[in-house]
């Protein structure tokens, strides 16, 4: 049997877990596969205030800060049995040193009043393997608390289910729109599974960073990789940005608008200021010019004096639009639009920074060669005609090469018959560039 069919990937919860042959179970934290991660960039970096204290994390995107009274050496990937609220639960550890530090700080923990939960040990073997069966029953109890919420009528969804540690108490994570009443439900979910329960209410974008998935950027979806607050997104960061209100394009893998419209409201707002407000068309002594583009970045705008239309669309800097408008409040009216020298279109570069597909080709060598010859041979006197001769040659690069041979029929000879010849002949190099 091969290696890797024993071997499971657990992304939810960033690590691998491996039978062995004797069936002996071992869990190896994958720094690769979590989310939220941080990475350590003071590693080796040593500060004492922050030795016993380590960031732990459970499944998905739940962690936290605990601190180390187990008196042993405690390191970055290793399993632990840390306190909770009843009973202990289990984690891996992600982080340690002075960066765990600079997560209190963006967490708005303080090292002097928080009071920080403990880690009581490393984990061992049986606690490895409580911990694996109670995460194998996560899947089939939350079908289960989805079949029950249906039967009990609440306008509720059940998100996601996790098992602590110890197996004696549930997460229930749901969504819904309103208040919920679901003091029946955890009783029937008490009595069904035989354990402590716990709801906690989460939103759409909380749910999607709990699941995670890759989004049409193609990266990994920034409520999955870094965002921990969500900030309340409206239309008005896309019209700002001057993007298209289309439904399908705006929202995400959540059905809410996408995080990412917030990224460069700031930087739109700043151009946007710098622009000025066309409340009415330009008057040129041809005509009216409309305004049906603007490039807020650039800060470029498009007029025609055709109203609505993308055709024959003129561009002006907003300083020259500025001082048009001005011009017009003065009862002045500038010539033309058309006099404004059209702009220059950019050429296309592919995004490797080459215009052709061919340069994966291996290049072909020209087969026409400069030749540079001495030969004896026969000719018939002066005369100009066709060369057809035989020679043994050596050239370079650069096309040049000498050959000894008989030259047999007409040729174009300039010299003696019956004698040597020493000459070159030169042919255009017309292959340069053949491809």
């Amino acid at each position: 049997m091969n290696e890797n069919e024993n071997i499971k990937y657990d992304c939810s919860r960033g690590c691998t877990v491996t039978r062995g042959p004797e069936d002996e179970l071992t869990c190896t934290y994958r720094q690769g596969c979590c989310k939220l991660e941080a990475y350590n960039w003071l590693k080796g970096v040593p500060q004492e205030q922050y030795r016993d204290y380590f960031e732990v994390r459970f499944k998905n995107t739940r962690k936290g800060i605990y601190r180390n009274e187990s008196g042993q050496s405690i390191k970055i990937g290793d399993l632990v049995i840390v306190e909770a609220q009843t009973g202990h639960d289990l984690g891996i550890v992600t982080l340690e040193g002075p960066v765990v530090g600079r997560q209190m700080k963006c967490r708005g923990i303080d090292m002097n009043s928080y009071e920080f939960k403990k880690i009581y040990r490393k984990a061992k073997a049986f606690d490895i393997e409580k911990w694996q069966e109670a995460i194998a029953r996560e899947q089939a109890t939350m079908i289960r608390a989805r079949q029950i919420a249906v039967e009990l009528g609440l306008e509720m969804k059940i998100g996601d289910v996790e098992f602590q540690g110890d197996g004696t108490k549930a997460i229930f994570y749901y969504i819904a729109d309103g208040r919920v009443d679901f003091r029946q439900l955890i009783k029937v979910f008490a009595e069904e599974f035989r354990i402590r329960i716990e709801m906690k209410q989460i939103g759409a974008r909380q749910e999607a960073g709990l699941i995670g998935g890759i989004g049409v950027c193609g990266r990994e979806l920034c409520c999955a990789n870094y965002i921990t607050s969500f900030k309340s997104i409206t239309t008005a960061a896309a019209r700002s940005q001057d993007l298209s209100l289309n439904p399908q394009k705006l929202a995400g893998q959540c059905g809410k608008l996408k995080c990412c419209l917030n990224y460069e409201v700031a930087a739109y707002m700043e151009a946007q200021s710098r622009l000025p407000k066309v409340l009415e068309p330009l008057e040129f002594e041809d005509g009216l010019a409309y305004l049906v583009k603007t490039d807020i970045l650039r800060e470029i705008m498009y007029f025609s004096y055709e109203k609505n239309s993308l055709t024959d669309i003129y561009p002006l800097d907003a300083a020259e639009v500025k001082e048009i408008i001005r011009l017009n409040r003065n009862g002045q009216k500038p010539e033309s639009l058309k006099l404004e020298p059209e702009p220059a279109l950019p050429e296309f570069v592919t995004a490797v920074g080459d215009d052709s597909i061919t340069r994966f080709d291996a290049p072909k060598k020209s087969r026409r060669r400069r030749q540079s010859g001495k030969g004896n041979g026969n000719g018939n006197g002066n005369g100009n005609g066709n060369q057809n001769g035989q020679g043994n040659g050596h050239g370079d690069r650069n096309a040049r090469g000498r050959s000894n041979g008989q030259n047999n029929g007409n040729g174009q000879n300039h010299g003696q018959s019956n004698g040597q010849n020493r000459g070159q002949q030169r042919r255009p190099d017309k292959e340069r560039g053949r491809k």
